[in-house]
């Protein structure tokens, strides 16, 4: 039996009422078989296969489920901000304690609102040009200063500034903070933009992360747009997951699936740059001993012509031949001497040879008349003549006291 409270109030627990709930939704015919008019939101697929989407109109949302065995035979995916009919009945979950509609059948109505909303002005930019790849600037390659343009508290400011802090921590990150959801982010988001542009940050990150086709239409406003195309610092987007596109995403110089991913486009990677820098390093040095031993080879080549051609060289050469020259004049005078003194030998020795004094030493003597003429011949002298008779160690006079011919010599 049900306990009541003083006042005669029956005392539920929350499964006793779930219970209730659930047997009293179930046992109205009108709420087993029903079809269900909305818009798809926070559409999701498990591994399981299992659907869960969310129909929302402009006053209210409901939570559904499809399960693996119905969603078999859809012919079109479900996506986000497609308008729908949804087949099913209604039974509360009781681990959650809300009402579920669970669908068995879907009926495509159209594309959702929001979605049209969002194909007739991306279509209407396009035809001006805003989504050209020709207006789109480069981004730069060494960033100084980064600006960021997203919510303070986001997680997505976290991702952004780690990345940076990673890959790049050079840079100075200027953060813009604004509303990235709801009628206020746009204006706000605009504002952020003409800020960093005033302050000429290198390059800009409009980021927020991951949401319902609601929750990122801010990001396909037009005014935000065309504030985008003015801008004339570049600008990547990152918003949402990587299935997310938003009008700001195609006017915008860069795309990124992610805010982390728009974080690694604006930075370069420090790990790379080192590696970069070392292997150039490696490299130019590699190079520049080559040409150090290349412009050698060709100094020593100069050099030796150098050389060849140098006054030095010759300078050099007749010098040597003058020593030659001197050695060959001092032998030839040396030769010419000993020749000479050779003969002067020979000379003196003939000379000696022929002095009087060395035949008379000899035992010769030296004939005279009185008048001194010195007798040669015997015909030069008559028996009885005086004549002188020299030697070697004195003379004497004698008188010849016969004269005899040599018929031979005569």
């Amino acid at each position: 039996m049900r306990p009541f409270d003083l006042f005669g109030i029956p005392l539920w627990t929350v499964s006793e009422l779930t219970d209730y709930l659930s047997n009293l939704i179930e046992s109205d015919e009108l709420l087993q078989e029903l079809w269900v008019q909305g818009e798809v939101s926070n559409f999701s697929r498990p591994a399981s296969g299992h659907l869960y989407f969310t129909l929302k109109d402009r006053q209210s949302s409901l939570r559904c489920v499809m399960w693996r065995s119905d969603a078999m035979r859809l012919s079109t995916p479900l996506i986000d901000g497609q308008f729908i009919e949804a087949h099913g009945r209604i039974k509360i979950y009781p681990p959650g304690g809300v009402y579920q509609l669970y669908v068995d059948r879907i009926q495509t109505v159209g594309e959702g609102r929001l979605f049209q909303e969002f194909l007739n002005l991306k279509k209407r930019l396009e035809a001006e040009g805003l989504f050209e790849q020709s207006r789109k600037k480069p981004l730069p390659e060494w960033p100084q200063t980064i600006g960021v343009i997203t919510s303070a508290t986001g997680a997505a400011i976290r991702d952004i500034l780690r990345t940076i802090s990673r890959r790049f921590p050079l840079a100075t990150v200027i953060l813009a903070p604004a509303s990235v959801q709801g009628t206020d982010a746009p204006p706000e988001l605009i504002q952020a933009l003409e800020k960093l542009n005033d302050l000429r940050v290198e390059v800009i990150i409009l980021a927020r992360g991951g949401g319902s086709i609601e929750d990122l239409w801010a990001f396909n406003d037009e005014g935000l747009a065309r504030a985008i195309a003015r801008s004339a610092v570049p600008v990547i987007t990152g918003v949402g997951h990587e299935t997310d596109f938003t009008i700001a995403d195609f006017v915008s110089d860069m795309r990124a699936p992610t805010p982390t991913a728009a974080a690694e486009l604006a930075t370069p990677n420090i790990e790379e740059i080192s590696a970069t820098l070392l292997e150039n390093q490696q490299q130019l040095r590699k190079v520049f001993l080559s040409f150090l031993q290349y412009r050698s080879t060709q100094l020593h080549h100069l050099n030796s012509k150098l050389n060849v051609l140098s006054p030095m060289r010759s300078v050099q050469n007749n010098q040597q031949r003058l020593d030659e020259f001197s050695y060959r004049l001092a032998l030839l005078t040396q030769n010419h001497l000993e020749k000479k003194r050779s003969s002067l030998q020979n000379l003196a020795q003939k000379l000696i040879a022929l002095n009087p004094n060395e035949v008379l030493r000899r035992g010769y003597a030296v004939v005279q008349t009185q008048a001194g003429a010195w007798v040669t011949r015997i015909k030069q002298i008559l028996p009885q003549e005086p004549v002188v008779v020299t030697m070697y160690d004195g003379h004497f006079d004698a008188e010849v006291k016969e004269v005899v011919l040599d018929d031979e010599r005569g």
